[in-house]
């Protein structure tokens, strides 16, 4: 009998636990490390992030994760979720297209707690990432729609990070409990009654969304334990009459995609880091104001402004219009196109825009709000032929003396076609861990995390990690 996709992912993990893979794949994984932990420091002092800590501290239990910011371990579902909260929390998570997944938030922070549980080795806590992560990966393209060009989940108000998060979560946890082909199986069949995150909040407010990469792990360990102690789950779950892609995407599901090259053709290294720490939708029309304000363009001369975008895109980033030009907050600012780019035609930290410039302050910068009400987001037809395997942009600034200048933007930067250098990736996470840290305390957390391909352990790691919240 044919394996069904669950048996084959679950095959596929008991292998790499066995087998391990290759040096490129666990280098990947270890910079994916590195910049999801200096997202969860640089988000400390968040408040969903102090809320979801309030909460496990008072459920209590066994000692057995770190948790940023809670000075006592805490049981691994409880760190887990503490941490995916902190990673997800700043929207400067790394995206994978044109699933329009952040994998990596959901994942990690769920392998991170079974590994330091375990004392696994930096190589397995690695390889059960990478398989986690491409777990995650596959389900969302599953439930793409290549002809509309468009994610099934997010068309219907899922978020599919959580959804999908929650079974790779699974998949990772399971691998570092030891779990067998069939265990791990299981633990998919359960994670799989577990996903949820509806994304109303991307569109008029709400800071629930913060926590669903951190819920999607907690999920995660949640399940690969009870299948660890004999809970099991449907074999066809995933393509089954009431399963999982029926049940969230309909009969708009691929099958395939779950399967098609499975251990030969890895997700993982295509996922695009994130420069900016906003909504990724913005970041093309971010990379063309700071290519305007390179040119010398002087914001005082600008009369009015046009963001082009991919017509799905419209939804997050341009409607309504009144509420976009208007943030309610530094974190609704990170999902406005005409805040990013006045942003960025005025601001500048880190790697163009940053931190400081998506404060409740900065969003009510009378600048920064009479730039903003001069753009008009509007759909744009190359963009949306490109779209989703990039989030393009084309910005024109119409200035006071009648004359126009144009910037398209096709691919983005910190993807494949444009990728951020080590030294900006470095940047990124000293940027982001200083926020909470001596820059030396980030060095040697650094150099921890980079020596997990060649053997250092999980624990290693974890000195280096500041327990007490900013």
């Amino acid at each position: 009998m044919t394996p069904t996709p669950a048996q084959q992912l679950g095959a596929l993990a008991a292998r790499v636990h066995a087998d391990g893979l290759s040096a490129d794949l666990r280098t990947d994984l270890a910079g994916r490390v590195l910049d999801l932990l200096g997202n969860c420091l640089a988000a400390l002092g968040e408040k969903p992030a102090e809320v979801v800590r309030a909460v496990v501290a008072d459920w209590g239990g066994n000692p057995a994760g770190t948790a940023l910011g809670i000075a006592d371990k805490l049981p691994a579902p409880s760190a887990a979720l503490v941490n995916g909260t902190l990673a997800h929390s700043l929207d400067f998570d790394d995206t994978h297209l044109p699933s329009v997944l952040h994998p990596s938030s959901a994942v990690i922070p769920a392998a991170l707690a079974v590994a330091e549980r375990t004392g696994a080795s930096g190589p397995s806590f690695l390889d059960a990432a990478t398989v986690g992560i491409e777990v995650t990966c596959r389900l969302g393209m599953a439930g793409y729609d290549e002809e509309n060009a468009n994610s099934v989940f997010f068309d219907r108000g899922q978020h599919a990070t959580a959804i999908c998060g929650a079974v790779g979560a699974a998949v990772a946890a399971g691998m570092l409990l030891g779990l067998d082909a069939e265990q791990i199986t299981s633990a998919i069949g359960i994670a799989c009654s577990m996903g949820s995150g509806v994304i109303e909040a991307n569109r008029t407010g709400g800071t629930v969304k913060r926590i669903h990469c951190g819920w999607a792990a907690h999920a995660g360990v949640v399940a690969a334990q009870m299948a660890q102690h004999g809970l099991t789950g449907p074999p066809t779950v995933l393509e089954g009459r009431f399963g999982f892609l029926q049940a969230f995407c309909g009969d708009r599901f691929d099958i395939e995609q779950v399967t098609r090259g499975l251990g030969e053709r890895w997700e993982t290294p295509g996922i695009f880091f994130k420069p900016y720490p906003c909504n990724h939708f913005t970041h093309a029309g971010v990379d063309a104001a700071l290519r305007l304000r390179r040119a010398g363009i002087d914001p005082a001369r600008i009369t009015e402004l046009t963001l082009g975008v991919p017509e799905p895109v419209l939804r997050t980033i341009g409607e309504p219009i009144e509420e976009k030009r208007r943030p309610r907050s530094g974190y609704h600012g990170a999902f406005s196109g005409p805040y990013t780019v006045a942003a960025a035609l005025l601001g500048g930290g880190g790697l163009g825009v940053f931190h400081e410039d998506f404060t409740d302050a900065a969003v009510r910068d009378p600048a920064r709000l009479a730039i903003a009400d001069k753009v008009n987001v509007v759909a744009d037809p190359e963009c949306t032929r490109i779209f989703p395997r990039q989030f393009p942009a084309v910005l024109t600034a119409h200035l006071d003396d009648g004359t126009t200048r144009t910037e398209r933007i096709s691919q983005n930067r910190g993807g494949p076609a444009n990728p951020l250098s080590e030294r900006e990736l470095t940047l990124k996470f000293t940027s982001n861990a200083t926020r909470a840290v001596p820059a030396e305390t980030a060095d040697r957390l650094a150099e921890a995390i980079w020596r997990l391909p060649s053997g250092g352990a999980v624990n290693d790691i974890l000195p280096s990690v500041p327990v007490s919240g900013t």
